[in-house]
């Protein structure tokens, strides 16, 4: 069940918050109970098979967090972390990987190794995150909630199950305390609805608007055509804006529902394109992604505590792991490589500058900064769009002008792909290259809900923010539905 369908929209999400606030009524665990079965039928939706995955999991994770709570420190507790943290690597290896590992096996020793086709469950990748940050949290005494129910919704809790945001165990148990979950209140609420349909809109409108570009010109790409140049450029910079709509929207509008039920989740965005140079970009892409693999993976290395070297490998190796998490392939090893590369070169050019490090930067330098910045985010997309590590030759020629004279290729693709010829396409285009460089993060309303209450006591300039929000809402929410229909699910789902 997609958060755009409209048997979610019109059927799941009202029974779901109807349900819940009269049962609220009753109690904290009465209500908590409600979401827990609630986000088991939304994931049983997909796949009745795949609850005997989810379930398990969360009863075999919480008797390890109990244990690892209880335990005091010493050779005990690390092992039955280790048993853990392997036990649910375990299970993300085998559904993600076997096939993977199997096939380039058989590649090196001959042997016929095929594992059959093994189904990927939704959410596996970010279900298995969180649950390793819990029980390290454990381990290390900052996880002793001992309520099977609190930890169950926390695991299961349907806005953010199936593509993040990754949340620690921190941030959400403390807000489902008895007495401090509190019900949703109208601003809340409000803010909650105005999140949603401005993800739905990065979703229905801007990122499925210039899907086709990018899925035509990587489609010819993967067949073995050679892309011209404007439609390698096209197809490039669609894949760009695409995969930052589709997934921000997934995380605003996870971020919008978890309001509705008085639940606050981290943004997980923070303006990317808006970045001047790499390290930056990593600060507001997929925020909590990049804070998992720098407290569980980049620290635990070593981080930057044993000299430039060790941290410079440490930063390569965790970049290349964040890479094949999102997906079995070579073509995400070399993008996740692409990216430990480009953070490398960024920490050696600021050591080059550290003396000048106060001094502020230039307006043609910050600008300077910013393009080179998204110019290589855009041409790492590349590696993680194609569907081999050949097609993705074929569109870095392509935009290398190898296929020909730039100009000629230019009016050939024009003629020939009438996608190019649609001004629905570039005006989608330009629209999303404006929102994502000219606008705040929609994220920003939730820090706007104080301001909004504070406005109480000034009921003209209330009531103006109310009406105006109110307006955007229902203009986007209205013009997103009109939009509805065609099966088009998120992208980050098959990571």
């Amino acid at each position: 069940m997609l958060f755009t369908a409209f048997e979610f929209v019109f059927l799941f999400l009202p029974a779901t918050f109807l349900g819940f606030m009269l049962l609220r009524r009753v109690g904290d665990i009465a209500g908590a109970l409600w979401l827990i079965a609630a986000s088991l039928f939304f994931y049983a939706f997909w796949n009745a098979a795949y609850l005997w995955l989810l379930v398990p999991s969360i009863l075999v994770n919480y008797a390890l967090g109990r244990a690892l709570a209880r335990q005091t420190a010493g050779t005990a507790k690390k092992l039955l972390l280790a048993a853990g943290v392997a036990t649910n690597l375990g299970v993300l290896a085998w559904f993600k990987y076997a096939g993977f590992l199997a096939a380039n096996l058989g590649l090196l020793t001959g042997w016929d190794l095929a594992l059959g086709t093994i189904v990927l469950p939704l959410g596996i990748s970010f279900i298995t995150f969180q649950k390793i940050a819990y029980l390290v949290d454990a381990y290390r005494g900052h996880a002793r909630d001992p309520s099977f129910v609190r930890f169950a919704l926390f695991v299961s809790f349907f806005p953010q199950l199936v593509a993040g945001p990754i949340v620690h165990h921190a941030e959400i148990m403390p807000q489902l305390q008895p007495g401090r979950w509190k019900r949703a209140t109208a601003t809340a609420a409000a803010t909650g609805l105005s999140l949603f349909a401005i993800g739905m809109f990065k979703k229905v409108v801007l990122a499925d608007g210039v899907a086709p570009i990018a899925n035509l010109a990587f489609g010819e790409a993967a067949q073995g055509l050679a892309p011209a140049p404007a439609a390698a450029w096209a197809g490039a910079l669609a894949y760009t804006l695409q995969l930052y709509f589709d997934f921000s929207g997934y995380s605003d509008m996870a971020c919008g529902l978890a309001l509705l039920f008085g639940i606050r989740l981290p943004g997980n965005f923070y303006s990317p394109y808006k970045a001047a140079s790499i390290i930056d970009f990593w600060r507001r892409w997929h925020i909590t992604l990049s804070r998992f693999l720098r407290d569980y993976l980049y620290i635990p290395l070593g981080g930057n505590r044993k000299g430039p070297a060790r941290r410079h490998i440490n930063l390569f190796l965790t970049m290349l792991l964040g890479g094949l998490w999102h997906g079995a392939a070579w073509t995400f090893v070399i993008w996740g490589a692409l990216h430990g590369a480009f953070l490398i070169v960024n920490h050696f050019w600021n050591a080059l500058l550290r003396r000048d490090a106060k001094a502020p930067r230039s307006r043609i330098g910050r600008v300077f900064g910013w393009l080179l910045t998204f110019v290589c985010v855009m041409v790492a997309w590349v590696v993680f769009r194609a569907e081999s590590t050949g097609a993705a030759m074929r569109i870095y020629e392509g935009m290398l002008g190898l296929n020909g004279a730039p100009l000629t290729a230019f009016k050939e693709a024009y003629e020939t792909m009438p996608l190019l010829r649609k001004n629905e396409f570039y005006q989608t285009m330009i629209a999303g290259l404006f929102i994502c460089l000219a606008l705040p993060p929609a994220i920003s309303l939730v820090r706007w809900v104080p301001e909004a209450q504070a406005l109480q006591g000034r009921p003209v300039l209330s009531r103006l923010f109310t009406v105006g929000m109110a307006v955007l809402t229902v203009t986007l929410f209205g013009f997103s539905v009109s939009k509805l229909g065609n099966f088009s699910p998120f992208l980050y789902f098959q990571f």
